[in-house]
């Protein structure tokens, strides 16, 4: 078995330029509007597919047979991920968020669950999932991972011998405990500080180390990888370890759409590459940069070899 397979929410994220967002009852003219693909697999799968374009992608989520399908689907085998898994709704559109992006700055998302929704357990042909690792996300977004299909995806995936990862997406409530069971079967679990928080109880945000160690605790098997905006941490069988992110001059920050997709696409490759702990966490991070240089969630990252050249002299946070 060889390459990664990712699993979940795929959509299409449309981003109207506006000058500034109306009030009830006003009118606002949109300037511009772009569309880019959105979603865990488009995200990770392009991503991992930039770093190293001999690394086989398989991509496995359910999208409609409409405009927005054939543009996120086309997208994904332009970048070349196998493409052969993808199912298709006959009830539902496919998912989408709509931005609306002032001038400022300042964004406000409005988003459609769509086809992801109906995404699950049977929608995988499992005999042609012939991958070493899978990763799923997002828990907390797709209504039938969340409710059952999830952890009957791991466990399956398990069986076979694969290995798995998942992560989240941060939401304001008590949702948590549905992914607490699925943690049995997780083996790399790769997420931010807010939802450490939430996943363990641990109020402090700040205390990597106790949530990491918590985590192990609750199930996962071999990494748990939390990221945050100025360092990131791991624990592992070597221990716990935690490493300043790479700064970046401000004048080089595009955009921060998909920047934790692209530290997690860093962190799936370092550990299908056996990276050290350390070493996994500096390129997981060198990849979070790149996703910066660019407005959208994929066109800033770049093939490992241009990763490491572009980030060279660039420090760690103090």
């Amino acid at each position: 078995m060889k390459g990664i397979a990712v699993v979940g929410s795929i959509l299409v994220d449309k981003i109207n330029k506006i000058d500034k967002y109306p009030s009830a009852g006003e009118l606002t003219k949109i300037t511009s509007v772009e569309k880019c693909v959105g979603g865990l697999v488009p995200n990770v799968g392009i991503d991992l597919k930039t770093i190293d374009n001999n690394l086989r992608v398989l991509a496995v989520g359910k999208v409609s047979k409409d405009d927005d399908g054939n543009f996120v689907v086309n997208k994904m085998k332009n970048a070349y991920l196998d493409t052969s898994l993808i199912t298709y709704s006959n009830r539902l559109s496919t998912s989408f968020t709509s931005v609306m992006s002032e001038s400022k700055g300042e964004r406000t998302f409005f988003t459609y669950a769509g086809a992801s929704s109906e995404f699950g357990y049977d929608d995988i042909d499992f005999n042609a999932l012939d991958v070493k690792m899978l990763h799923l996300g997002y828990f907390l977004l797709l209504d039938k991972i969340d409710n059952g299909d999830g952890i009957k995806i791991l466990k399956k995936a398990k069986s076979l011998g694969i290995k798995t990862s998942i992560d989240l997406v941060s939401e304001n409530s008590d949702r948590y405990n549905l992914i607490l069971p699925c943690l049995e079967y997780v083996d790399n679990l790769i997420i931010n500080e807010i939802e450490a928080s939430k996943l363990t109880g641990i109020s402090n945000e700040d205390d990597l180390e106790s949530m990491c160690k918590a985590l192990i605790n609750l199930g996962v098997k071999e990494r748990v990888i939390i990221h945050k905006k100025e360092k990131s941490a791991i624990c592992s069988k070597n221990g716990f370890k935690t490493l300043p992110s790479i700064d970046i001059d401000k004048a080089l920050i595009k955009g921060k759409t998909g920047a934790g997709d692209a530290f997690c696409a860093g962190s799936l490759y370092a550990i299908y590459n056996e990276f050290e702990d350390s070493k996994l966490l500096d390129f997981a991070s060198r990849c979070a940069v790149m996703n910066l240089t660019s407005a959208n969630s994929i066109d800033g990252m770049k093939s490992k070899e241009e990763i490491y050249d572009f980030t060279k002299n660039f420090n760690y946070f103090k």
